[in-house]
């Protein structure tokens, strides 16, 4: 007889290979479900900069370096060139308008005011001689003036004489015209006497005229380099501190070279650069403030220059009322420039991730503190403090703002 034999009861090893494989089916569908495959960087939290968004009013400033330079510079140029034979001043000096600094020789400027001089003595002559043959021949245009007027009136009466005597038939025909014909060529010489004695005379109108007009251009080309003469002596254009001096005795100078410069030390402007970032915002009359031994200064932006260089332009500010005692050219000092009008928004304390994401997104730290997670945000304004939060954030979080260089493209950050 067959005997029927009883299955047994319980887990066969064929069964734990079920398990398995549905436990594991089961974590990978939580996984999907419920988990998260965000790239995770694991940090220890002592070594970032944590910092909380907050709800206050935000200054609209930025920060500057600013330098004291002299309200203006005025730059020496060489009105003629030369060797440098005295050096009266020195730099660093102040100087007066003015002051002699430099003296300079030039020997072809000399022998330019010789040949002006003998040139001058030359026109001199030769007017001399002019008005005096002018003066002869008028003198001598007189003289033949008077006789034909002599001649004419001597052979007018002759004339008018023989006419009446001719008409009683007591001359011959021939005396009475012989008289006639002298009366009428005494008329035609005065005529022409004087015609050439009225010419004469516009003539040496004419000619002393211009030839004053040459001796008086001559006079001004003289004085003219007489001033050239003047020039060597290199002298202060205004009151200040001479601020730099490129001449040494023996030294040749160019017409034109530049020398030296003088500071006008009247008061001090600071010169600053700034972010091209600004370039749209920063605009003349703009205020700011300087802070010195717990005292503020107040500052005006003058000048804004357009040209930008390395990423940077260059403006210039002048104080509206007091100045530090102490303040002297080349010191350097940090500048508020309030760009606009404060406001009340949210807070980020400023930090160097913005390096990393150039305001656009930040690691926000979750309520449990164990980690930080990557959100967008939106960045406005910013001065030296903080930024303005304008979407992404709310007060009271807590982001990280240390440098993001070390967490490469991980969302999650795990805090140890």
């Amino acid at each position: 007889m067959d005997i029927q034999l009883e299955k047994k009861k319980g887990l066969k090893p064929k069964h734990y290979g079920y398990i398995a494989l549905g436990l594991l089916l089961l974590f990978a569908g939580w996984k999907m479900i419920f988990g998260n495959n965000a790239t995770t960087f694991r940090t220890e939290k002592d070594k970032l900069s944590i910092a909380e968004v907050t709800q206050g009013k935000f200054d609209d400033y930025i920060t500057i370096n600013g330098t004291v330079a002299p309200i203006s510079t005025i730059y020496m140029d060489a009105y003629e060139g030369g060797r440098v034979s005295e050096k009266l001043i020195e730099e660093g000096a102040m100087v007066k308008k003015g002051d002699i600094i430099l003296k300079l020789e030039n020997m072809s400027l000399y022998e330019q005011i010789l040949a002006s001089e003998s040139n001058l003595a030359l026109k001199q002559n030769d007017l001399r001689s002019t008005k005096l043959t002018f003066d002869s021949r008028q003198v001598e245009g007189k003289k033949s003036l008077a006789n034909a007027e002599y001649e004419l009136q001597r052979k007018k009466r002759n004339f008018e004489q023989n006419k009446e005597l001719y008409a009683d038939e007591l001359i011959s025909k021939e005396a009475f015209l012989i008289s006639k014909e002298d009366y009428e060529l005494s008329q035609k010489q005065y005529k022409i006497i004087k015609l050439q004695t009225e010419q004469d005379k516009k003539l040496r109108s004419t000619s002393l005229t211009g030839l004053d007009t040459d001796l008086e251009r001559m006079k001004k080309t003289l004085s003219m380099v007489y001033e050239r003469l003047d020039h060597l002596n290199v002298r202060a254009p205004a009151d200040g501190q001479l601020g730099f001096l490129d001449a040494e005795i023996g030294q040749n100078i160019g017409k034109g070279q530049r020398i030296g410069q003088i500071n006008v030390l009247t008061d001090f402007k600071i010169e600053a650069t700034i972010d091209e970032h600004y370039i749209d915002r920063v605009k003349r009359d703009l205020t700011a403030i300087l802070e010195r031994n717990d005292k503020e200064y107040q500052l005006r932006l003058r000048k804004v220059y357009p040209e930008v260089r390395n990423g940077k332009f260059k403006v210039d500010l002048v104080f509206t009322a007091d100045k530090p005692n102490t303040i002297r050219a080349g010191q350097t000092y940090n500048i508020k420039l309030q760009l606009g009008a404060s406001s009340d928004a949210l807070l980020l304390p400023r930090g160097s991730f913005f390096q990393s994401t150039g305001g656009q997104w930040i690691f926000v730290i979750d309520p449990s503190g164990d980690a930080a997670w990557k959100r967008p945000i939106k960045i406005g304004k910013q001065n030296s403090r903080y930024y303005e939060v304008l979407e992404g954030l709310q007060a009271g979080e807590k982001v990280i703002t240390s440098s993001y260089d070390n967490f490469g493209e991980a969302e999650r950050i795990v805090l140890k």
